[in-house]
């Protein structure tokens, strides 16, 4: 998938679903439930033990049911392993310049961590597509709301602190798509192996999306 067509489908669904959890056992329903409940793209974060085979097995089994990923991401040698394993797009909690030079030469989506205005203005213009603001619950939506005063043109994605009572506020902040964590992919839930909780918290995230979009 092109890096254009990646991107539009990430922003069009809204929602970015980070997938932490202790084990990769269970992940490919983790995702598989994400995708039926209308979430159409998931990070398979770095902290997850054997990500890399996490995200071979997710993206040979689900293909472009979802917009796959890979998370946490501090270094281009791991990003690039990511990108080899079948992951569309990239997500770090910090900026780093040779991961975005990477997926540019690649042609993949990145999305760089970042929360100061000097570190969000220097990830854009090293060519991130979207800037993760992170975290994101340390200044809320005003925060972001203030970033996006002075920076209208760069796309913003508030991860940590996003739920179900945040989510729309960060919309109406600027958001141009919410990361959400654990109040959505929660370690205990994937442990449980409830994947009917996640699908259906998955489809309530999608419909705040759809309820904002269609009234904005």
């Amino acid at each position: 998938m092109s890096r254009e067509a990646t991107l539009k489908r990430i922003l069009e669904g809204g929602v970015v679903a980070v997938v932490r959890a202790e084990s990769g056992e269970s992940l490919l329903q983790v995702v598989r439930a994400l995708a039926e409940g209308g979430v159409t793209a998931a990070e398979i974060t770095f902290t997850v033990p054997d990500a890399l085979e996490v995200i071979r097995q997710v993206r040979q089994e689900i293909g472009d049911a979802i917009v796959l990923g890979a998370g946490t991401v501090l270094d281009p040698e791991t990003a690039r392993a990511a990108l080899l394993a079948g992951a569309e797009y990239i997500v770090a909690p910090s900026l780093n310049l040779d991961v975005i030079r990477l997926c540019r030469r690649y042609d993949k989506v990145v999305m760089p961590g970042a929360f100061t205005p000097t570190e969000v203005v220097a990830a854009w213009e090293a060519g991130a597509d979207v800037v993760k603001i992170f975290p994101a619950d340390v200044g809320g939506a005003p925060y972001l709301k203030a970033l996006r005063g002075p920076l209208p043109q760069i796309r913003l994605m508030p991860t940590g602190g996003v739920d179900l009572n945040t989510a729309e506020s960060f919309l109406k902040a600027g958001a141009c798509c919410l990361g959400v964590g654990s109040s959505l992919v929660d370690p205990k839930t994937v442990a449980s192996g409830d994947f009917a909780r996640i699908r259906e918290l998955a489809s309530q995230y999608a419909a705040i999306v759809r309820r904002f979009r269609g009234s904005a």
